[in-house]
């Protein structure tokens, strides 16, 4: 079987700085990245945004007429702005003329027009963003779901998180083994809520999931868990203080590295340490989070994503494409999780 180049619809009108960060990531993605990028938004404001219009040769754009705004509700806003750059880019995944979608817009509108057009794995009963952040160890990160598209779970979709996480970290991460987590306040089965105890439960009984306990929050980015499973409102504050936290380490090192002489002397001597810190530790390297669970791809960027966030989400995109990430969720689902619904 031939490989096909990833189709990316990138919805050029959504983020707090688009059109221009939005087509520049593009761009840079185009140049170095083996895959097809269709913009989709108004054709003027594309070109109006781009210096050198000789860019925009070899992308492809897709009229879509405006966005949806932060402030809108989401749902009503889709059914009433039909033809808004999200809606197009969803239906492009939803017609095979895109194998994904990468968006910096707003994120509830994002995921309800993926549920809406491209409807959910068959199996699965709320989709998950998982987001993938460095931890201590050097090479090594972790897959954190959900942060954003479930503010309320009951048990089995912490369950249902843990089985796409896994097979997401083995399969696109290249984890042999994933160590799975729950995260909770104590490592003891009985700490927590409700939820939180009899999702512990269910992932201890699981046949597949390589579940090695409750995740505190000092051990999320220690390195010993592979995946950490929780609700979308403790993951969403967790994700943005781990960003706030990064960005305070490099603005530290800025302010202080370069004070005095030897520190001036220093910070040269470290320039390639410190690019391969920034690299870690900065959110903008991560592009954004998989909306796991749905029957498309969909990167859900940071509304503040600028060019390289966007083509770094346009990256992930791209390896959730070549690594058929939905296939084999399907595939894994079915095989791992059936024998536990059997039991229900």
């Amino acid at each position: 079987m031939v490989a096909t180049r990833a189709r990316i619809a990138v919805d050029a009108m959504g983020g707090d700085h688009a059109p221009a960060e939005i087509v520049a990531g593009a761009i840079r993605a185009k140049a170095e990245l083996d895959a097809e990028i269709l913009l989709v938004g108004d054709p003027e404001r594309i070109k109006a945004a781009t210096p050198n219009l000789a860019n925009l040769e070899d992308l492809t754009i897709v009229p879509a007429e405006g966005t949806i705004e932060m402030h809108e509700e989401p749902l009503s806003a889709l059914r009433r702005k039909r033809k808004a750059s999200i809606n197009v880019s969803m239906d492009l995944v939803k017609n095979q003329e895109a194998d994904a979608v990468v968006s910096a817009g707003h994120s509830g509108a994002a995921m309800a027009a993926a549920l809406l057009r491209l409807g959910r794995l068959k199996g699965i009963d709320r989709p998950a963003i998982g987001a993938v952040f460095p931890t201590a160890l050097a090479g090594k990160s972790v897959l954190i779901l959900d942060v954003g598209a479930n503010v309320d779970c009951r048990p089995k979709f912490l369950e249902q998180f843990a089985v796409m996480g896994t097979v997401y970290s083995k399969y696109v991460l290249g984890v042999d083994s994933p160590q799975v987590g729950l995260l909770n306040i104590g490592e003891e089965p009985s700490k927590g809520n409700e939820a939180s105890i009899q999702a512990h439960q269910l992932l201890t009984d699981h046949p597949v999931v390589p579940f090695v306990g409750n995740a505190e929050g000092r051990d999320v980015l220690s390195g010993q868990f592979d995946v950490v499973v929780c609700d979308g409102f403790v993951g969403n504050v967790l994700l943005k203080f781990a960003e706030a936290v990064g960005e305070s380490v490099l603005q530290i090192l800025r302010e202080e590295l370069p004070r005095g002489l030897q520190g001036k002397v220093g910070t040269l001597i470290l320039k390639d340490n410190l690019k391969r810190l920034k690299q870690r530790v900065d959110h903008a390297e991560h592009g954004g989070g998989l909306l796991l669970g749905v029957a498309g791809i969909t990167v859900i960027s940071h509304g503040s994503s600028q060019a390289p966030s966007i083509f770094n989400a346009i990256r992930l995109a791209k390896e959730a494409v070549d690594n058929q990430v939905l296939d084999r969720i399907q595939a894994q689902y079915h095989k791992v999780a059936m024998p536990a619904a059997d039991g229900e």
